[in-house]
């Protein structure tokens, strides 16, 4: 019997083991894709997951606002500082004078610690409204100490709902801020408004006593004139369908209305910007190659103005020295 079995047992192992790798092989296909998918997936998600964490910007410290007097904000939590702003003097801005001396004075009273308005600057296209608010922010940091300087941020329109979140970041620095978001205004269905709302007054929270919001917009009530005849006309309560949107302007205490320039305020901006920047022309054919202009473009604005005048360097060959 046992030589029997040692006869047969080396086969017998010999046969088990040919056979093994067979059956492991048709086994591995079915097994081995899923196991290696599976693992592919798990190191890929850890990748996208660690990438994030990277590039994802963490709060701005207190003292990075020392840094610049203008940022831009990204709703992710990141101010972009601004190291030179794009604007005009002051003195150059003709034909708002009422408008610029309000804003000044509500600006300097908020600079200085004192009681000042939210402000809506509204009406005709290029008038100044946005290029008003960087001149009175650059104006008023003019003879202001490093720690007493006014910072100017810009909020883009699309990102309003994030507003709360600046809010949070700027309510505990020793600095003071303009929050500014230029051609503001809701078309459709867009309810981001509501984020704005609450910041402005109504909220638990409200706005920061360091912080203040200026506005533009061509639109005195941010809102089409033709969404605010469908709210009426679909509404069960027409009133308050259209209340709870028009009510958005009211929230600015102050409100700024800039309208079309006469042709002698026109005629004034051209001849202010071809000063400050030493173009030299005859009086008449100045004024009648800008009057040509504005007759081509339709309107005569501070932007046309301004338009003329680089068209007019450029072909007389005098560089616009930036401020």
């Amino acid at each position: 019997m046992s030589k029997k079995a040692r006869k047969t047992g080396p086969r017998a192992a010999s046969r088990a083991a040919a056979r093994k790798p067979v059956r492991a092989a048709t086994k591995r296909p079915a097994a081995a894709p899923e196991n290696d998918s599976a693992a592919r997936i798990a190191r890929a998600l850890e990748a996208i997951a660690s990438h994030l964490s990277a590039a994802s910007p963490a709060a701005e410290p207190a003292d990075s606002f020392a840094s610049a007097d203008a940022f831009v904000w990204h709703p992710n939590g990141r101010l972009a500082p601004v190291p030179r702003v794009s604007r005009v003097d002051l003195g150059l801005l003709k034909g708002i004078d009422r408008m610029r001396d309000i804003l000044i004075e509500n600006t300097e009273r908020f600079a200085d610690g004192l009681p000042a308005n939210n402000a809506l600057l509204w009406g005709a296209r290029g008038m100044g409204k946005s290029s008003l608010v960087k001149a009175a922010h650059a104006s008023l940091n003019v003879s202001r100490k490093p720690a007493a300087r006014l910072k100017l941020i810009e909020i883009h329109r699309e990102d309003i709902e994030s507003l709360p979140a600046l809010m949070d970041m700027l309510r505990s620095s020793e600095f003071r801020f303009i929050v500014f978001c230029d051609d503001l205004s809701f078309d459709g269905n867009d309810a981001s408004y509501k984020s704005l709302k609450a910041v402005l007054e109504g909220g638990i929270e409200g706005r920061p006593d360091n912080v203040i919001l200026y506005a533009t917009s061509n639109r005195r009530h941010l809102l089409a004139r033709e969404m605010i005849e469908n709210e009426r006309s679909t509404a069960i309560n027409p009133g308050e369908a259209v209340e709870e949107k028009v009510s958005l302007s009211d929230r600015f205490g102050l409100w700024l209305g800039f309208h079309r320039c006469s042709q002698d305020e026109y005629l004034a901006m051209v001849k202010g910007y071809c000063g400050h920047f030493g173009i030299k022309l005859a009086e008449e054919e100045l004024e009648r190659e800008a009057l040509e202009w504005s007759t081509t473009r339709g309107s005569r604005s501070g932007r046309v103005a301004w338009q003329f005048t680089q068209e007019l360097a450029g072909r007389l060959g005098v560089r616009l020295k930036p401020n």
